[in-house]
């Protein structure tokens, strides 16, 4: 088949799959924020959490639950910071991946990709990156500060992972 991508751009279209998967599977990993709760190691993403506290009617008392879950609906995200993040998290996942496709398909399909194309395809990815680090929106909410920070703001026990390309 023929390419409408020089190497360089085999290689980008290459690099441009590979981050944007590596994004994609980020985003959707509860593993962005560690940190302690009753105890108890936690961790969380914008909407997805492990270990979590739960009300026990019988015992009347806060327990943890030792699991990974997403949150019943998109209005159960503890905060509307973690509500945006979740939505400008995922619109850049998208827009990674969709320039990572173009840029494949333009491996196998002539003419497909032309240098104006590549130049927009490079902007949509630039922004793309830019929405995917929005996680920084969400470090004031209530959640962040139970898990990372003592009462004198002290960074306790916390760790930031980010999968950025």
């Amino acid at each position: 088949m023929a390419s409408s991508l020089t190497c360089t751009g085999v290689i980008w279209a290459l690099l441009s799959f590979l981050c944007a998967a590596t994004s994609c599977v980020g985003f959707f990993m509860p593993y962005w924020l560690w940190g302690s709760q009753l105890g108890k190691p936690v961790s969380f993403g914008t909407f997805r959490r492990c270990s979590y506290p739960v009300h026990d009617e019988s015992r009347q008392m806060m327990v943890m639950v030792e699991e990974c879950g997403r949150y019943a609906s998109f209005q159960g995200i503890p905060s509307a910071e973690w509500r945006i993040c979740t939505i400008v998290t995922g619109l850049g996942c998208g827009l990674l991946l969709l320039v990572a496709l173009t840029a494949l398909m333009g491996c196998c399909v002539s003419d497909l990709i032309s240098r104006t194309v590549g130049r927009v395809a490079g902007g949509i990815q630039f922004l793309g990156g830019k929405f995917g680090m929005a996680l920084m929106i969400g470090c004031q909410s209530q959640d962040y500060c139970q898990n990372c920070f003592t009462t004198s703001r002290v960074l306790n026990f916390c760790t930031y992972t980010s999968l950025a390309c």
